[in-house]
């Protein structure tokens, strides 16, 4: 069945960084786009970043761009989101997300705090 496993939350300081990893297992990795969505409490999941299966090209919202950067491991089944200049707003929890034949799958999410 297909799993998504993230790591990579904690605590950090604003102007801080930190990398966020999905593994995958399941479904043939490298075929598909993958996401990165957060939320916070009283609010809608958000879609921070996404990147595609074949050319790795790469979308983000506009409040991280320049700050936050999707990659991926195709031979790894891991996708990354690289977090610098970390603002308190960007305090969430993060999920890793695959769209499979109009199904949405979902990690258990990491929590990213950002505070001083």
């Amino acid at each position: 069945q297909v799993q998504l496993v993230e790591s990579g939350g904690g605590l950090v300081q604003p102007g801080g960084s930190l990398r966020l990893s999905c593994t995958a297992s399941g479904f043939p990795f490298s075929s598909y786009a993958m996401k990165w969505y957060r939320q916070t409490p009283g609010k809608e999941r958000e879609l921070v970043a996404r990147i595609t299966s074949t050319r790795s090209l790469t979308d983000y919202l506009d409040s991280v761009k320049g700050r936050f950067t999707i990659s991926r491991d195709n031979g790894k089944n891991t996708v990354f989101l690289e977090m610098n200049s970390l603002e308190p707003e960007d305090t969430a929890i993060y999920y890793c997300n695959v769209n499979i034949v109009s199904v949405d799958y979902w990690g258990q999410g990491t929590q990213v705090t950002v505070s001083s």
